[in-house]
């Protein structure tokens, strides 16, 4: 990651971190407390969970009492939402576990934000599966339709209520750490070093592939930004560039070697599948941000790290 012209946070700056157990969010963390001095507040919903440099706390996001008393008793400067369900499931079950965890969990949070902490930066975590700002396509399963609604009520409360809120779209994110088998990188490589092969769909989907560190840098830009430059605005942080499942299949079949390969077409395509790419660009002209690892180099780091744990 780069650190020379990152816009710094003030050490010791108050920072609430939700959904800091996750990939991104333990990345994130370990960022700020290694690079930055920050000791960040995270929240989790389990109470077992433990991420070095945080202190955890256990709360439901779903809850505006707990929620603003959270936000009452930290009062932090800056927020970055990236709790949440993740899925891709087109299946009608799955609406009301999204509209909970991705919509009514971020309007909570915002409302105890802009009542308690109104000058908080709020960074919000969008994603490439909902629709881009403008576009007329509806969204493709309900955990799309959660999130464009999300950011919908992010950028409300940015126009309507003055809060600096800034959505950080985030697209396919990978790299070391990431230990959720349905994710295309972290399944595939650890069928393949178990030398098995991994069961996949026909593998066509072009997707805007990312590495974590540079996610992580980008969040960390939009927290320290002027509210000029990111308020109220959607900030796409992804590569500007497509490469097929197959193709990043077939390149961690090819660095791991052994007699297993990928089995294309094993899994059925989802269907309405999105194929956006990120507008890199725009956020380098507001940022100063682009990604600076290639998909290689960052396929390699993922490799090397799961042969190491």
């Amino acid at each position: 990651m780069r650190d020379a012209h990152e816009p710094p946070l003030a050490s010791g700056a108050r920072v609430l971190v939700t959904g800091g157990a996750g990939f991104i969010g333990r990345r994130l963390i370990s960022v700020l407390a290694h690079r930055h001095g920050i000791e960040p507040v995270a929240t989790t919903a389990r109470a077992d969970v433990t991420v070095p440099g945080a202190r955890m706390v256990r709360v439901d996001l779903g809850d505006p009492i707990a929620v603003a008393a959270l936000v009452q008793q930290h009062r932090p400067q800056v927020v970055v939402h990236l709790a949440g369900a993740v899925t891709g499931t087109r299946d009608r079950h799955a609406v009301a576990s999204t509209f909970a965890h991705n919509l009514a969990s971020t309007v909570t949070l915002l409302d105890a934000v802009a009542e308690h902490v109104p000058e908080a930066r709020f960074v919000h975590a969008g994603s490439l599966e909902e629709p881009a700002p403008g576009d007329p396509a509806p969204p493709s399963s309900p955990y799309a339709a959660s999130k464009a609604a999300a950011t919908a009520y992010v950028r409300m409360y940015h126009h309507l209520y003055a809060l600096p809120t800034t959505v950080a779209r985030i697209f396919m994110t990978y790299g070391p750490g990431e230990q959720n088998d349905t994710r295309l990188v972290p399944y595939a490589i650890r069928s393949l070093l178990r030398g098995e092969s991994p069961s996949l769909s026909s593998g066509t989907r072009h997707v805007d592939w990312v590495h974590v560190d540079d996610v992580v840098d980008g969040l960390l830009r939009v927290a320290a930004a002027p509210d000029a430059a990111v308020g109220g605005r959607t900030i796409d942080l992804g590569t500007g560039r497509l490469t097929t499942v197959r193709d990043v299949a077939e390149r961690i079949a090819a660095r791991i070697g052994g007699p297993a390969s990928p089995t294309f077409g094993a899994a059925g395509d989802r269907p309405d599948e999105q194929e956006h790419v990120a507008d890199v660009a725009a956020t380098t002209a507001a940022l100063g941000w682009a990604p600076t690892i290639t998909l290689d180099d960052g396929l390699a780091s993922t490799i090397d790290w799961f042969r190491n744990h």
